[in-house]
C-alpha cells in the first residue's frame, strides 16, 4: 500500500519531482565525472613513461631525477660521463639504453638531445609508442622533431626554422646554427608534447664555438664543416634503460648505485612516479570534496522541496489519516518517495555520465592527452550511487517526521 501511495503521489507532482530528480542526476554525474577524471589523470600520470625499467643519472633524489629526465623540470646536479654511459651499455643485463642530454631551450620549451632510438623505446599509456602527426624523424644534423604543444603554441609546421637558446631563460642564442623542423609528434599528454627533440650530435655541434656559456668572439664554424666533425659527446644528462629480464632490475640498480667511477643513481620510474603523485596529487582531495558538496547540496534541495510541499499536502495527509492510515504509513510514504527520487536521480546521473564520456572521450584525449576509459562502474562508484539513495532517504526523515506528527485536526483545519 505504501508503495502504491508513494508512486501515485510522485506522478501527481511530476514536474516538481522531475526537477528534483534532474538536480540529483546532474550532481551525481558531476561527482562520478570528477572521479573518472581523477582516476584517469592518476593512471595517465603513472603511464607518463612505461616500458623503461630504470632511469640513470647523477646521484641526487629520486623525484629530482624523475623531474628533470622525464618531466624536463629543473636541472641535473651533474652529468653522466660518456665513459660511464658506455660501460653501462656494455653490461650483460642491459637490453637497450637511450641517452638524454638537456640544458638548452627554445622559447621556454626544453630542448632534448637524444638518438632516434628514443622514438622507438619511449612508451606511454601502457605501451603506446610515439607517432608522427606530420613530417619525418631527424635525418640531417640540424633537423628537429617537436612535440604537439610546441607546434600548437608557437604555430610551427614542418619545414619552419627554429633557433635554440643557450641554457634556460637565456638571451644567448645559437643564431648561427638554426634548426629545421622535420617532424611534429601526435599529442601524447606527456612532457614529450612540450619538448624540442634534436640529436646528440646536434647538441655538440651548436656548442663547438662556445666556451664558458658564451660564443667565442668572431668564431662560427660552417654547418658543412660541422657535419664532417666527430661530434661524440663527453657526457649526457641521464639515460633510459631497459633490461633483458625483470629479474635483473634490482641487481643492476644496486650495481649502478654502487658504481665506483662516479656517483650515479638508478631509479624505478613507477616507484618514483608514485612518490611524485603523493606530492602533486593532494589537489584531488579538494576536487572530490567540492564535487561531494554538490551532491550534498542537491540532497538538501530535495529535503527543502519536500518541506515546502508539506503545506500543500496537509489535506492529503489528513485524508489519509481520516481513512485509517497510521502515522507510520505517512512516514514510510515520504521516505519511500525520497528514496525513489534519489534512485532515479542516481540512475539518470550514471546515464548522463556515460553519455558525456562517449561524446567527450576523443575530444579530451585530443586536447589534453588524457584518456578516460569507458568501463563498467567500479565498486567505489557503485557504493557512491548506493550512498546517494540511502542519504536521500535519511534527509527525508526530517520532513517525514514533521508530517508524522501532524494531527488530524490540524490537517483538516481551514487556514485563512
Amino acid at each position: 500500500m505504501i508503495a502504491r501511495l508513494a508512486l501515485g503521489s510522485l506522478l501527481a507532482r511530476a514536474l516538481t519531482v522531475s526537477m528534483t530528480v534532474l538536480a540529483i542526476a546532474l550532481s551525481v554525474a558531476l561527482f562520478l565525472g570528477v572521479e573518472k577524471v581523477r582516476t584517469g589523470a592518476k593512471a595517465s600520470f603513472a603511464d607518463t613513461i612505461s616500458g623503461t625499467d630504470l632511469i640513470v643519472g647523477a646521484r641526487s633524489g629520486s623525484v629530482q631525477l624523475l623531474l628533470y629526465s622525464v618531466f624536463r623540470i629543473g636541472n641535473a646536479t651533474n652529468n653522466l660521463t660518456m665513459d660511464s654511459y658506455l660501460d653501462l651499455k656494455a653490461r650483460p643485463e642491459v637490453d637497450w639504453i637511450v641517452p638524454i642530454s638537456l640544458g638548452d631551450s627554445h622559447r621556454q620549451f626544453r630542448v632534448m638531445g637524444t638518438t632516434t632510438e628514443f622514438f622507438e623505446r619511449y612508451k606511454y599509456r601502457s605501451g603506446q609508442s610515439l607517432t608522427l602527426r606530420d613530417g619525418a624523424l631527424m635525418d640531417d644534423l640540424f633537423d628537429t622533431v617537436i612535440g604537439a604543444d610546441v607546434a600548437k603554441t608557437l604555430g610551427y609546421s614542418v619545414g619552419d626554422p627554429i633557433v635554440v637558446a643557450h641554457g634556460l631563460a637565456s638571451f644567448s642564442q645559437h643564431k648561427d646554427q638554426p634548426f629545421r623542423i622535420s617532424g611534429i609528434l601526435k599529442k601524447t599528454g606527456t612532457p614529450v608534447d612540450r619538448t624540442v627533440i634534436v640529436s646528440l650530435k646536434a647538441i655538440e655541434a651548436i656548442h663547438v664555438d662556445w666556451q664558458s656559456g658564451a660564443q667565442i668572439q668572431g668564431q662560427s664554424t660552417p654547418a658543412d664543416v660541422l657535419r664532417k666533425m666527430d661530434l661524440q659527446p663527453k657526457a649526457v644528462t641521464a639515460a633510459l634503460v631497459g633490461v633483458k629480464s625483470r629479474l635483473h632490475v634490482f641487481k643492476l640498480q644496486r650495481a649502478i648505485n654502487d658504481y665506483p667511477q662516479e656517483p650515479l643513481m638508478a631509479i624505478l620510474p613507477g616507484v618514483a612516479l608514485q612518490e611524485l603523485w603523493q606530492i602533486v596529487g593532494i589537489a584531488e582531495t579538494a576536487l572530490i570534496a567540492v564535487s561531494a558538496m554538490v551532491v550534498v547540496t542537491a540532497l538538501i534541495g530535495m529535503m527543502a522541496t519536500i518541506f515546502s510541499s508539506l503545506n500543500e499536502r496537509r489535506r492529503e495527509m489528513a485524508i489519509f489519516r481520516a481513512m485509517g492510515a497510521r502515522p507510520r504509513v505517512i512516514l514510510g510514504m515520504l521516505v519511500l518517495e525520497a528514496a525513489v527520487m534519489s534512485a532515479c536521480g542516481a540512475i539518470l546521473g550514471l546515464a548522463l555520465l556515460y553519455l558525456g564520456l562517449f561524446i567527450a572521450q576523443p575530444l579530451i584525449d585530443t586536447a589534453f592527452g588524457l584518456w578516460i576509459p569507458i568501463e563498467a562502474p567500479t565498486l567505489r562508484e557503485a557504493l557512491v550511487l548506493q550512498g546517494v539513495i540511502v542519504a536521500g532517504a535519511i534527509v527525508s526523515m526530517i520532513p517525514a517526521l514533521r508530517a508524522y506528527r501532524m494531527s488530524l485536526a490540524d490537517g483538516m483545519m481551514v487556514r485563512i
